[in-house]
């Protein structure tokens, strides 16, 4: 994929989506006749994130993050100063209202375009990153799980959500996964997961039951390359797709407060931990490069929670 002919147009979803979350569109940055500087910048920041191996999302939404920098001023990013790219944060959290999460993205956008490309030190000292709340993330209770695959209107449906769940991916990586993921044999049982976050590959568990429904699944559709095609078979699933799909089902099953389709993911780590299971091996099953990654999930764990006797109980007379 060409990097340096993006453009957010209808045709490209993924990235549209990108461009959304952020409240920018930046088709107008990529079209035909800017300015000269302007294609130059934009190619020299490709090739310093190809030449440290960034991926391909990250490319495309730093790409997209700087394009709505240009498109707010009107002008080459590279003629900026510091005060204009503070302005503009302010702007995205004042006025776009976009979470400090986003924000950030953006900020490190401009970080990378200013302190790596152009070796503008000064104005890289001077782009804040803000500080993000810290929230604890949704899990589902096993009967929540349970009412969410009774909801599933089709067997596709039903195996991207179990397929989730019970190996505990994210999003990206389940819309990916091809037929030869699967290793069924009764010495392996396990799921491949190729180029994760970090580029990054691993592997996770497949349960007997997801097995099962994973073969009833192949008889039915036979899928090809990809385990979860597009609609033309000529891809994979987007993740947009499999988003939806989450949240038709959580509405058919009445499961209001049930986030994203990443609750999946949380609500595996935690059970995982509820049922004894320890953190170094959820670390690995997750994929996470720091273990503090994984002890969040020691908030959200109820037999560690409720399980534990308050100091109150402990003293010799109880108050009056």
């Amino acid at each position: 994929m060409n990097l340096a002919m993006l453009r957010v147009e209808g045709t490209d979803e993924a990235l549209q989506t990108v461009c959304n979350t952020l409240g920018l569109v930046p088709d107008s940055m990529w079209k035909k006749g800017e300015p000269n500087d302007m294609t130059e910048l934009r190619q020299r920041m490709i090739d310093a994130m190809i030449l440290r191996g960034f991926a391909l999302r990250t490319q495309e939404t730093y790409l997209a993050c700087v394009a709505g920098l240009a498109k707010h001023y009107h002008c080459s990013p590279d003629r900026l100063d510091a005060e204009q790219i503070q302005s503009y944060l302010l702007h995205l959290i004042t006025e776009k209202k976009l979470a400090y999460a986003s924000v950030n993205q953006a900020a490190c956008a401009c970080r990378f375009l200013f302190g790596t490309v152009l070796q503008h030190r000064k104005v890289w000292l001077d782009i804040p990153m803000a500080k993000v709340p810290k929230r604890l993330p949704v899990v589902l209770p096993r009967a929540d799980i349970n009412r969410l695959f009774a909801a599933c209107g089709n067997l596709r449906t039903r195996t991207v959500l179990m397929t989730t769940y019970a190996a505990g991916l994210r999003v990206s990586e389940v819309c990916v996964l091809q037929p030869a993921d699967i290793e069924s044999a009764p010495d392996r049982m396990c799921l491949k997961v190729r180029q994760g976050k970090g580029g990054q590959d691993r592997y996770s568990l497949l349960s007997p039951r997801l097995l099962e429904t994973l073969r009833l699944y192949w008889r039915i559709c036979r899928p090809r390359t990809w385990l979860f095609p597009n609609k033309a078979g000529d891809g994979p699933m987007i993740d947009q797709t499999a988003q939806r799909m989450y949240r038709a089902v959580c509405a058919r099953a009445g499961l209001t407060d049930a986030a994203g389709i990443h609750t999946l993911r949380h609500s595996f780590a935690t059970h995982l931990l509820e049922a004894g299971v320890d953190l170094h091996t959820i670390q690995r099953l997750l994929g996470h490069g720091h273990i503090s990654t994984t002890m969040r999930y020691l908030h959200l764990a109820q037999n560690r929670l409720t399980g534990t006797t308050s100091p109150l109980e402990l003293l010799d007379t109880p108050p009056a």
